[in-house]
């Protein structure tokens, strides 16, 4: 039994933050009700991977949940919509305020439904400021953080690959859904919780921004070298593998000197805490790039491994998926999913819980599959149901 059996989430999300907040709660057990247009939301076919078109990233962040199409611009797709919210808990969607207001999605359209309803909108900006109309997607968030005016080379800014401000907004977004839902159980008040990708990017990168404030300074670009701390970067082995290590606080850099055969740079003052040593980073990553040019990848872990060192490989996708420990944790669950060539590594729910823990209980829903199951739970006949189909509402 999961921890939010009984409480039903709608989904009027796309793309990434707000499904994965609806997936992560479907993984706790919530009903989730994907609701999207007759036509399929746009995050659905992007990176496409399975026969039907349905892509990599709406594969993970939409397992769990039921699928309803539906043009909520008509007033019957309207009077759907009022009929789903008057039956949720959650409401979860990622649009403008005009927009939510448009679609009778905003919170006060939806507290007159269902006076403790719970909305989770997520946004770009955040809404209250001048750029609360604007839309955009996760580099938005990065590249107005500041993290990457501080990330990739010294000539040439480099965004992450990562939609790391994405998935961060969902996650607190979910967080903020179950405090929702903690206050409600305590007070039977609903509220609307608000995420953001600029504020959890600001979150992410807030170091830089306070190192800027107090000491008016910024330090360069360095590509995969450390922000702080020496030696740390990727480093090339013998055999064309790549190797990370991060050296950081006295005890660790006295083995790593061990370990390179140079004792001696314990006690050079140019290396007598992590900020010299950081200011010094070239040599003691000069050094650390030829300790690992004339070993393989396996020899350079071993030995860093038995120093006590914090290294690790740089993985290939394929070597991810082959690797031992992600198969033993069974961190990537696989799942079947009709017109993939294979079962689909889907990642599990992204913490575990010894008593109500996460399970991926169904794939991602196909487009429309449980929209004539849906309307019947909220009154609908088949013969409606037809009848709605043939007017193109669903």
């Amino acid at each position: 039994m999961g921890v939010l059996d009984g409480v039903r989430v709608l989904d009027y999300g796309r793309f990434i933050a707000a499904p994965w907040c609806a997936a992560l709660l479907a993984d706790m057990g919530a009903d989730v009700i994907r609701v999207e247009k007759r036509e399929g939301g746009e995050d659905r076919w992007v990176q496409s991977v399975a026969e039907g078109g349905e892509g990599g990233t709406f594969l993970q962040c939409n397992r769990n949940k039921r699928s309803l199409t539906l043009d909520s611009t008509t007033d019957e797709g309207k009077e759907i919509t009022r009929k789903l919210a008057a039956g949720a808990d959650i409401v979860v969607a990622n649009m403008p305020a005009a927009g939510m207001r448009s679609s009778g999605l905003d919170y006060e359209t939806l507290r007159a439904v269902k006076p403790d309803i719970i909305l989770a909108s997520a946004t770009a900006y955040g809404e209250g400021g001048p750029y609360s109309d604007r839309i955009g997607f996760d580099g938005a968030g990065q590249v107005m953080s500041g993290a990457v005016y501080r990330q990739g080379l010294p000539d040439q800014p480099i965004r992450t690959v990562v939609p790391y401000a994405d998935f961060g907004t969902a996650l607190t977004l979910t967080i903020g859904v179950m405090m929702a839902l903690f206050h409600r159980d305590r007070t039977g008040q609903g509220q609307h919780v608000e995420g953001a990708l600029l504020p959890t990017a600001l979150m992410l990168s807030n170091a830089f921004l306070i190192e800027r404030e107090l000491l008016g300074t910024d330090k360069p670009r360095m590509g995969n070298q450390g922000t702080s701390v020496a030696p740390c970067d990727l480093y090339r082995t013998r055999d064309d593998g790549w190797v990370l290590l991060q050296v950081a606080g006295p005890p660790m850099f006295k083995r790593w000197c061990r370990l390179v055969g140079r004792p001696e740079l314990f006690d050079d003052p140019r290396f007598a805490n992590d900020d010299l040593r950081w200011q010094h980073g070239d040599v003691l990553n000069d050094i650390m790039a030829q300790w690992c040019a004339d070993k393989t990848k396996a020899e350079v872990l071993e030995r860093l491994e038995a120093a006590k060192l914090p290294a690790a490989p740089m993985h290939s996708t394929q070597e991810v998926l082959d690797d031992p420990h992600v198969q033993a944790m069974g961190f990537l669950q696989r799942v079947p999913f009709p017109g993939a060539p294979r079962d689909v590594p889907i990642i599990e729910t992204p913490f575990r819980m010894s008593a109500t823990p996460g399970q991926i209980r169904r794939r991602a829903p196909l487009l429309g599959e449980h929209t004539d199951e849906i309307l019947g739970e909220i009154g609908y006949t088949g013969d409606q149901v037809a009848r709605l189909r043939d007017r193109q509402v669903i």
